[in-house]
């Protein structure tokens, strides 16, 4: 997996090698490697880590020409761009047969020159992630499971996140957390970060109910003078997550020109400060979630399209603790040490059929909510087996769910679940049977009544009970 962004240079003329290097350095690309000999090339790709060749075609030997099919051969996943003249256009059109990623014609400019570097960067760095990720499926195994040791779980779907996570943590590319309140989207951030390489801090940012003014500030910081009260320059977050990860939280939140200014530090790593006409860069690795539906806020006009494109590279999608049931024992013992702990008490001994309970509850707060209920349950504790009564009250006569997970919850092994989507109630499965009876019977109550092994008085009764339910709601 490359982590970083390792260009190479090569060409006989230095002014030409320094001239580029001076665009790439210019857009952000730090780690750049220029050669005039090029028989030092060869020796170099053998040795590091090298992300991306640019190859002038024509030098003393050995030349581009020459060194492209060795490249090819020997180093197939590296991307070789070449720089040509103009009329050496059918020799060039015969080296990307060969295996050249592209071209660039001289005079190069800047533009160009950083355009491909950057599109050859991500090509280079999807191909890594893809080999990757293979390793991982086929290994099922995890090669950093320590940087995951904060987030308690034993469910397969979480694992195959932090696969995942694994692959793709070392791109400086965004990485998109989705899932619901509660669910756990800022560890997996850290995580992330830990994974990362990055030698910087950990930054997070909730941006919700930021107004645009409040968000550049606490982002962007702001130059003297900027507005009434600026009496000195202050940095922002992003000066502080400088070769770090930053983390934004609620980016569905943001407004329409905070979105803009987002957009443009994502795409060219480059802001401005509040009141500064002096554009700054940032090298900070950028962690977004979001609990929201972005698509959603997309139909309504709320959310830009070019942003949301800038962060699907790389989605992580938090599954809610109702999907994960399996986790729920693991995560109830966790809660239980860990309260203990922290009020010095013993850690009490919970009832089995908490576990149970638990499981079939919605937890429309997640993991959050548990540990919070299990904090609060440790709190009333006093002695013997942990009350189930703060847990009970809290849950009350909320209508509970099957598993979603199990034989409960799985269409193909329960025709209950396949039939009404859910394990469903006593009353909904009366109303269906009812409803298919008279159906059958073609309206007839006396008819239905003897398919459904009740009298005709029954029926009509529970049919008055279902219309003046239905007139009440």
């Amino acid at each position: 997996m490359i982590s970083k962004k390792h260009v190479v240079l090569v060409d006989d003329e230095e002014h030409i090698l320094a001239t580029s290097k001076l665009y790439l350095v210019s857009a952000g690309l730090e780690d750049i490697t220029t050669f005039s000999d090029s028989s030092r090339l060869l020796p170099l790709l053998a040795s590091e880590q090298v992300s991306v060749v640019v190859l002038d075609l024509h030098m003393p030997s050995p030349s581009g020409l020459e060194l492209l099919p060795k490249i090819v051969r020997d180093f197939p996943h590296i991307p070789v761009i070449l720089v040509t003249a103009d009329d050496d256009i059918e020799t060039v059109v015969e080296c990307v047969k060969m295996g050249a990623f592209d071209y660039l014609v001289k005079p190069v400019e800047s533009g160009r020159l950083v355009s491909c570097v950057r599109k050859a960067l991500e090509m280079r760095s999807m191909s890594s992630e893809l080999t990757a990720l293979k390793e991982c499926l086929l290994t099922d195994k995890l090669k950093n499971p320590d940087a995951f040791a904060s987030i308690v779980t034993q469910n397969k779907t979480m694992r195959g996140i932090f696969q995942y996570i694994e692959v793709v943590a070392g791109t400086r590319q965004p990485i998109m957390v989705t899932g619901e309140t509660g669910a756990g989207k800022e560890l997996i951030a850290r995580a992330i970060h830990d994974l990362s390489g990055c030698s910087g801090e950990f930054v997070a940012l909730n941006v919700a109910g930021l107004d645009d003014n409040m968000f550049s500030d606490t982002l962007f910081g702001h130059k003297k003078g900027a507005f009434t009260g600026a009496d000195q320059a202050r940095e922002g977050l992003i000066t502080r997550a400088a070769g770090g990860t930053l983390f934004l939280d609620e980016i569905g939140d943001l407004n329409e020109f905070s979105q803009i200014k987002l957009l443009r530090l994502l795409q060219e790593g480059e802001y401005y400060p509040v009141g500064s006409d002096f554009i700054k860069k940032s090298n900070a690795r950028i962690v977004l979630a979001t609990n929201r539906d972005l698509q959603q806020l997309i139909a309504q006009g709320k959310f830009r399209n070019d942003l949301y494109y800038r962060l699907c590279a790389h989605r992580i999608h938090i599954p809610a603790l109702r999907e994960r049931i399996d986790d729920i024992p693991l995560l109830l013992d966790h809660f239980l040490g860990s309260a203990a702990a922290s009020l010095n008490k013993k850690k009490p001994t919970p009832p089995p059929e908490l576990a149970v309970l638990l499981s079939v509850y919605s937890f429309p707060g997640n993991i959050r909510e548990l540990e919070a209920l299990v904090f609060d349950a440790v709190v009333r504790h006093t002695s013997g087996i942990l009350s189930m009564e703060s847990f009970r009250a809290v849950i009350g006569d909320e209508r509970l769910s099957a598993p979603a997970q199990g034989p409960a919850a799985n269409a193909e092994d329960n025709p209950l679940v396949a039939m009404f989507g859910h394990f469903p109630t006593i009353d909904e499965v009366e109303e269906y049977m009812i409803r298919e009876a008279l159906k059958l019977a073609k309206g007839n109550q006396g008819i239905a009544g003897k398919l459904l092994g009740m009298g005709r008085q029954t029926l009509n009764k529970r049919l008055k009970g279902e219309r003046m339910a239905a007139t009440a709601a």
